[in-house]
């Protein structure tokens, strides 16, 4: 099998229905900030990191697969196609995960800072593709249906990610990065 199909030459590409729109439709700019947030995600797991942590995020990469072909997946198509679909199992995965770390770590008190150990700022860096991603959801959704749970997911799991940064550094015997109040201009 060829990599190249060549089908998207004039500027579209197929959706999980068949159905071709243009790369630059909203869908598109969706499920592929998912892909790339996706693609950090796997590189943060390229690092020695914890086994509690590096299990979570290799869940994730196949969690966000399941995001992608949801979001390339069109709830309203003239084809029935029946896909696996983000659903509630997967924002209490992510909620149940938040608790248990946020037991583990002392209260926030200040605005925290990427940093500390590089695979926590990486985290940070999904963190903020991830939101990103939820924008794009949010104004996808006010246009067409796109389930009932891809946006609270990406929400929870941004807030996952703030944590799970939180919590690597933890683990490394890092402190949190705050914000310094002197630094002014």
């Amino acid at each position: 099998m060829k990599i190249y199909t060549k089908t998207g030459d004039d500027g579209t590409t197929g959706l999980f229905d068949g159905s071709r729109v243009s790369k630059s439709s909203l869908r598109v700019d969706t499920y592929g900030t998912v892909d790339e947030l996706n693609t950090v995600i796997g590189t943060v797991t390229t690092f020695d990191l914890p086994e509690k942590i590096k299990a979570d995020l290799e869940r994730l990469n196949n969690i966000l697969f399941l995001a992608g072909s949801d979001l390339a997946t069109p709830v309203e198509s003239s084809k029935k196609i029946i896909i696996k679909r983000i659903g509630t199992e997967h924002i209490n995965w992510l909620e149940n995960r938040i608790d248990e770390y946020t037991a583990e770590l002392p209260p926030i008190k200040e605005f925290i800072l990427p940093g500390g150990t590089t695979p926590s700022a990486l985290l940070q860096v999904a963190r903020t593709i991830c939101r990103r991603a939820e924008r794009l959801a949010v104004l996808l959704l006010e246009s067409e249906d796109i389930g009932n749970y891809i946006v609270q997911f990406l929400n929870r799991l941004s807030d996952y990610l703030f944590t799970a940064s939180r919590y690597t550094n933890h683990l490394y015997g890092f402190s949190d990065v705050v914000r310094n109040k002197d630094i002014i201009f």
